[in-house]
């Protein structure tokens, strides 16, 4: 059979095609440098086939979302893999249909196109449950005609019986098949051999310290991060500067948040499209900017509970809030047009629940400006700011940047708020500093009942990212609210902390702990 001519035009595509990642790395006009990997393998095949299985099953980790709904992927998803004391990168792309002309599967297929640009090798994913189509067929003859090492994953082979059936598949023309079970392993350790005889890979540094095949044996259970321990000494070893600052870009679907990463990054690297809810999986992408790396996280619209249906809105929901805990600043995106609701408050408060640094994002701010078309007068951002701290009164230590993330008008203000927000996440405040700043603070100031009220006799910073006090006082109390709010403010006054939020925590201790050369008490 004659290749289609549809096939011919893309093939050709792709093989010319330059990509806006490279091209922003080589222009230098931005000032980025998005991080650039040599050995790159990339998943692609039909949709529901098992792709992100196979991805989730080389990275040893859950990192796409997977489920019984095609389609769940549309974004390029990058991870890591360890195998045999070798490193390289694996890309999981969204199902393709090479002639589907509706505007998501369109979008999901531009974004293959980036990851059989910087592809090592290719690995095509096919149901062994399924007949072979004529998208497959199609497929195939696109990929073949790369002239990359391309391989056949035959998934779904569960059991040693059916591993005969997927002979069948060799009809495609490619010529390394090899049958697996993405979701048991078997026959995955196969495949990673012959891939790194032909993609570039690099000595594993250790830096994770699990071995990849312990991942196709057993399943670990994920751990947070302990919280604090009051019983810890209070000095603690002061943190080296981080080698990247990994931001979560949070917010309610169709806010912008795809728009603004791509925007940052100088790449097309997330799907863009009207229709709400087109980022399911979080994507990551780290650029480069006066020497200082940033991991962005562009994460899923986060919805009401009542209105998420479809099983893999409601995981991308959970991801969202997983990835938000383990970045150190978050932006929280506000659509302009629509103002602050009950929903943007709780998202933000995601975020404050869990201690990472707060920036609002004001987007889609010239469709209130210069691009507004009801005939109203152009918006003032101080009102417009005021109006929103009365909706978030608990973000009143956040910074308010407005952007329009479509034009890149204001975007370059982000990247030095982030700056100086991580800076200040991980300022830490001096003993002396702390014994001078407590000495010139009137505790009875503070509006609180008088059965709440408690004598600070002592106080430190015993932690950073978040700032962590501890009180030293005379009762084993919670503090009260007020209390709180009001050290805070002190806190602030003295000492900034722009952008991230304060924990205080108290022990009770008796005075005299405090007294040089105390007496003891008599008994």
């Amino acid at each position: 059979m004659d290749t289609p001519p549809s096939v011919d035009k893309r093939a050709a595509g792709l093989k010319a095609r330059s990509t806006p990642a490279r091209e922003c790395a080589e222009s230098g006009d931005t000032g980025l440098k998005t991080k650039q990997q040599s050995g790159v393998l990339a998943i692609v095949g039909r949709p529901n086939v098992g792709k992100s299985t196979l991805f989730n099953r080389m990275v040893g980790r859950r990192r796409a979302i997977v489920g019984d709904e095609p389609g769940i992927t549309r974004d390029r998803l990058y991870g890591s893999v360890n195998w045999a004391g070798r490193r390289f990168r694996v890309v999981d792309t969204g199902g393709i249909i090479p002639e589907d002309k509706e505007l998501i599967p369109t979008e999901i297929f531009k974004q293959a196109r980036f990851a059989f640009d910087e592809a090592a090798a290719i690995v095509m994913v096919v149901d062994l449950r399924t007949e072979l189509a004529a998208p497959d067929l199609e497929l195939a003859r696109l990929l073949i005609r790369l002239g990359k090492p391309l391989f056949l994953a035959v998934n779904k082979v569960d059991a040693p019986h059916l591993a005969a059936a997927a002979e069948n598949f060799r009809t495609l023309g490619i010529k390394e098949l090899y049958p697996i079970s993405a979701e048991h392993g078997d026959g995955v350790a196969e495949l990673l051999e012959a891939v790194i005889k032909v993609v570039p890979t690099e000595a594993d540094s250790g830096e994770d310290d699990r071995t990849h095949e312990q991942h196709f044996l057993v399943k670990k259970p994920a751990t947070q991060g302990d919280d604090f321990d009051e019983d810890a000494e209070v000095e603690h070893e002061e943190p080296g500067p981080p080698a990247e600052i990994k931001v979560a870009i949070i917010g309610r679907p169709n806010v912008g948040k795809s728009t603004l990463i791509n925007a940052l990054t100088g790449t097309s690297r997330a799907i863009v499209s009207p229709i709400a809810g087109t980022t399911r999986d979080a994507i990551d992408e780290v650029v480069e900017k006066d020497g200082q790396k940033y991991r962005f996280i562009d994460t899923a619209g986060i919805r009401r509970k009542g209105k998420t249906n479809l099983m893999a809105e409601k995981l991308s929901v959970v991801m969202a809030r997983k990835h938000l805990e383990s970045a150190d600043v978050a932006l929280v995106l506000i659509d302009a047009t629509e103002g602050v609701s009950a929903l943007d408050a709780n998202i933000a408060g995601y975020a404050h629940e869990a201690g990472r640094s707060v920036i609002v994002v004001v987007n889609k701010w010239d469709l209130m400006t210069t691009a507004r078309t009801d005939g109203k007068p152009p918006a003032d951002n101080k009102i417009y700011e005021e109006q929103l701290r009365r909706t978030l009164k608990f973000l009143d230590f956040a910074p308010v940047l407005f952007v329009s993330a479509a034009s890149g008008k204001g975007v370059a203000r982000v990247f030095d708020t982030i700056q100086k927000v991580s800076a200040e996440r991980r300022k830490r405040i001096g003993t002396g500093e702390m014994n001078r700043f407590l000495r010139k603070i009137d505790f009875e100031r503070a509006p609180v009942p008088a059965k709440n009220k408690v004598k600070v006799f002592y106080m430190t910073q015993a932690a950073v990212a978040p700032p962590t006090f501890i009180l030293f006082t005379d009762r084993d109390v919670k503090l009260h609210f007020s209390f709180v709010r009001f050290v805070e403010n002190q806190i602030r006054e003295s000492f900034g902390f722009l952008g991230t939020p304060i924990w205080l925590k108290t022990r009770a201790r008796k005075r005299r702990e405090f007294v040089p050369n105390a007496k003891p008490e008599k008994k």
